[in-house]
């Protein structure tokens, strides 16, 4: 049977409109402009813009002065256009790690406008949107900012192979990360994989050790590791007490400490956490409104 021209034309049509429909979808461009932080939306392919970021204060960031001033200090580097290392948040549940990110932002934004820079830009990517990476930074890489990639509590599972395209675009892609760009994540795990999923490699592999160095390697692909460790009962307390003398918040001192302990105590746990679920319910049972609270810690 022949297909005139026509016919062939029209298939062909339709052919290349199927592949398009299949095709990923091309990342929309983005107004930097818009604001100084943005969400990424993975299937979309596009960032939203948050024009206001729930964060806590620096100053009540209690306990982690030498991880505050480290981080810090490696975030204005990069916003000066200076050598700076993908950071790795690691440890504690509750202690401040994605409140340090993003009060550090805040910090370092304060500082490059009075040099007359324009803003560092903080993007936040979900752990399940690792893969769409390479698609992000590729909008980034033209532009005329400086971004923090921001992943929040990441971690892998043990048929999780995704790890593979972090460890690809952090370092060892062909190109590599944009030379605006930085990663900071926030983790449990020090080495962000499960233990189990490191030991099934080791007992499964025919090369153990190259099978564990493999999985390990991830976390070496940031340069700048700071540990969160559960805090002790005075760190806490000070927690505790900076949040109420932030928000005015009028309960005596010992009443305060012996209740605070009290609420840690039934929960088995001392943390900033902890401690700003304390004053929630202290505030609430005294009538102080926290019409504009800092974001609980993480």
């Amino acid at each position: 049977m022949s297909h005139t021209p026509d016919d062939l034309g029209a298939v062909l049509t339709r052919i290349a409109e199927a592949l398009e429909r299949i095709a990923p979808s091309r990342a929309a461009a983005a107004d930097f402009n818009a604001a100084d932080a943005f969400v990424w939306h993975a299937e979309e392919r596009r960032l939203e813009p948050v024009p206001r970021v729930a964060r806590v204060d620096m100053e009540l960031l209690k306990g982690i002065d030498h991880t505050r001033d480290q981080l810090v200090d490696n975030t204005l580097r990069f916003a000066r256009g200076l050598p700076a290392n993908n950071a790795l948040l690691w440890g504690a549940r509750g202690m401040g790690k994605s409140s340090l990110v993003k009060a550090s932002h805040a910090s370092v934004n304060r500082d490059v406008a009075g040099e007359g820079r324009p803003p560092l830009k903080l993007v936040e990517i979900h752990r399940e949107d690792i893969e769409s990476l390479p698609a992000l930074m590729a909008l980034m890489r033209a532009a005329p900012f400086r971004f923090i990639i921001f992943c929040d509590d990441l971690s892998f599972d043990a048929d999780d192979t995704s790890y593979k395209s972090l460890k690809a675009v952090l370092e060892g892609g062909i190109e590599g990360r944009p030379e605006n760009v930085i990663f900071y994540a926030t983790s449990n795990r020090r080495h962000i994989l499960a233990r189990e999923m490191v030991e099934n490699e080791r007992s499964t592999a025919i090369n153990p050790g190259e099978a564990v160095e493999e999985k390990v390697s991830l976390s070496d692909r940031f340069g700048l590791w700071l540990g969160f460790h559960k805090c002790t009962q005075d760190e806490y307390l000070a927690m505790v007490e900076g949040y109420v003398a932030y928000f005015g918040v009028p309960i005596d001192t010992e009443t305060l400490r012996r209740e605070a302990l009290e609420w840690s105590t039934t929960r088995g746990a001392r943390s900033g956490r902890t401690a700003w679920q304390y004053v929630q319910d202290v505030a609430g049972r005294l009538g102080v409104s926290l019409s504009e609270p800092p974001a609980a810690p993480r």
